[in-house]
């Protein structure tokens, strides 16, 4: 079996007093792409952050590459090959190349010259912007940008938020087509979205429903249990 990159156990978390995550847990192997679906305040984002650190995990484990993250900063997840794209994707008060310097931001200055040459070659329309800022792209590019600023620091795990967020039909599969591309060079992908399009990029997936796993498991899995079928399918 493929190992595991990132296992996340019974993880309880939340705002103040406010308890969002109750007992949630997921797992994304080696060469996987994992969508975690659910509705508009199921506490995806919060499960994000807690994986990335940016929200403290009130109990449970977060294990990556073996090693136990739960209590480590946010910069060293990114440092052991985390990275975090927001809903929102780059920093629209900074130039694209600014935006691309920040996500490679603890890798060596020639190879992340490389690396960015590369990501622009992958995203020309961003790369024809790059010394504008990243306020003037459209929504499409912006989320492209967010795309190419995460992949800078060469990533073995992608966690994104919503890529779907603001997009239009042609846009969102744009988006998959390239994640796709990356997929296949070896990337892994957790995706937490409401669009079921993204599970054309899928080995499997879990759904959260009030801040609690509900399903995990194929695609094929999914399509048999008809509860399911009728509560996420007709999602857009």
């Amino acid at each position: 079996m493929t190992p595991e990159l990132l296992r996340a156990s019974e993880l309880e978390a939340g705002y103040g007093r406010v308890q969002v995550l109750w007992g949630a847990g997921l797992a994304v192997r080696e060469n996987e792409s994992v969508v975690l679906l659910g509705t508009n305040g199921a506490g995806k984002t919060t499960l994000l952050k807690t994986l990335m650190g940016l929200v403290d995990a009130w109990r449970g484990q977060i294990r990556f590459l073996g090693e136990d993250i739960t209590r480590l900063r946010t910069d060293r997840r990114v440092r052991a090959g985390l990275a975090f794209m927001s809903e929102t994707g780059c920093f629209p008060g900074l130039s694209v190349e600014e935006n691309m310097r920040i996500g490679g931001q603890f890798t060596p200055a020639a190879e992340l010259r490389r690396r960015i040459d590369a990501l622009y070659a992958n995203f020309p329309a961003i790369a024809e912007r790059r010394r504008g800022l990243a306020s003037s792209l459209s929504g499409g590019q912006r989320k492209m940008l967010g795309i190419a600023k995460a992949l800078a620091g060469s990533p073995r795990l992608l966690v994104m938020d919503e890529p779907s967020a603001g997009l239009s039909p042609l846009f969102v599969k744009e988006v998959i087509q390239i994640l796709g591309r990356f997929r296949g060079q070896g990337l892994s992908l957790l995706i937490a979205e409401q669009n079921v399009r993204f599970l054309e990029l899928a080995d499997r997936i879990y759904t959260l429903e009030g801040g609690r796993i509900g399903f995990a498991g194929t695609i094929a899995e999914m399509h048999q249990n008809d509860a399911l079928q009728r509560a996420y399918f007709g999602l857009k």
